[in-house]
């Protein structure tokens, strides 16, 4: 996948984009079909049925089975940190990555114990991109490069892809993204984060306005908003979404940050996006909305903020449980259960 990155680099992703695979019909057929034969009234598994037909069309195949979930965190650092947008320094995130290695993260007590794979991807932790406030994040070969680097998230074999991500600042960096997309104010799109105090939220609000009005405002190609304004865990996580899909893997997407990868990709096709659930919606306050845009219903309202792909890890085990429960019930027949009438 990756070598289909080559020449002019946003041209390429464009080409890709162009000629996305879509669902199986064939696949959902079946699985619809086995469902109205399942020991259970039609439509009492309620949204569990829709994730099994979900599954199935994505990875083309019936009935659909998650054999060997991965989640994938993508971890970077910013420069727009300096301007005190966060509640913690910039060395957290190493440290987290540390953390995740070391197996005392939240996501990692997560994978334990519903048997999901892990992989953590440090992108340069040790170069932060450029202060969003100052100047671009990326060169457009930097940015491709970047999401060309997301795609090795897929590497080794998965039937199931989670999101997730880590990086002090990045709310600042994803709520940047949702202004330049979407317009309104930079009020309209930040959240506490990590817990900033009501001053922190201010300079917050602050280096978001100035970063959109750097580049001209709201508006314009939605590559050049990621290539401009996205750190590296957001350009990484819309290469992972865009590989995923031409592997014919369904993907799962964390919370506020995560989601603007998928933002960026919706912006160039709405489609591209369609073999992705949302994992839950963040208590950031703006994420309800950005849903609403993208035409998301997220499976989980937990009122959780964290990242590191734990809302969307814990909607895996559900989509992971939707797949067995559709594979393994017997039919009225095989039950010798009567049906209705």
């Amino acid at each position: 996948m990756t070598s289909a990155l080559t020449g002019l680099p946003f041209d390429d992703i464009r080409a890709l984009i162009s000629r996305l695979p879509v669902a199986d019909e064939d696949a959902v057929a079946q699985v619809r079909a086995r469902d109205t034969d399942l020991t259970k009234p039609a439509g009492s598994l309620g949204r569990m049925e829709e994730f099994a037909e979900w599954l199935a069309g994505w990875q083309a195949k019936a009935p659909p089975r998650v054999m060997r979930p991965v989640v994938a965190i993508f971890a970077g650092n910013h420069g727009v940190a300096a301007k005190g947008v966060s509640a913690y320094p910039q060395s957290v995130t190493q440290a987290m990555v540390e953390n995740f290695a070391a197996g005392g993260a939240a996501i990692n007590q997560i994978c334990s114990t519903f048997d999901l794979g892990l992989k953590v991807f440090d992108l340069a932790l040790h170069v932060p991109t450029p202060d969003i406030t100052e100047e671009d994040a990326f060169d457009e070969a930097g940015c491709a490069a970047t999401m060309a680097f997301g795609m090795e998230a897929i590497a080794g074999g998965t039937d199931l892809l989670v999101i997730g991500e880590m990086g002090i600042g990045n709310t600042a960096v994803a709520a940047a993204i949702y202004h330049a997309l979407y317009g309104g104010t930079a009020a309209d799109w930040i959240g506490r984060g990590t817990g900033v105090d009501d001053a922190g939220l201010e300079r917050k609000r602050s280096a978001v306005e100035r970063a959109v009005a750097r580049i001209g405002g709201p508006g314009g190609d939605p590559l050049e908003i990621l290539r401009r304004l996205g750190g590296r865990e957001i350009a990484a996580m819309a290469g992972a979404i865009l590989a995923a899909r031409f592997e014919r893997v369904p993907v799962i997407v964390d919370g506020f940050v995560a989601t603007a990868a998928a933002a960026v990709l919706h912006a160039l096709d709405p489609a591209a996006i369609d073999h992705c659930l949302v994992g839950h919606v963040s208590a950031e306050q703006a994420h309800a909305d950005v849903l609403r845009r993208l035409g998301k219903r997220p499976v989980l309202d937990l009122g959780m903020r964290l990242g590191e792909g734990t809302g969307a890890a814990l909607a895996a085990v559900l989509v992971k449980a939707a797949a067995e429960t559709h594979a393994g019930m017997a039919t009225f027949a095989q039950a010798g259960v009567a049906t209705k009438g």
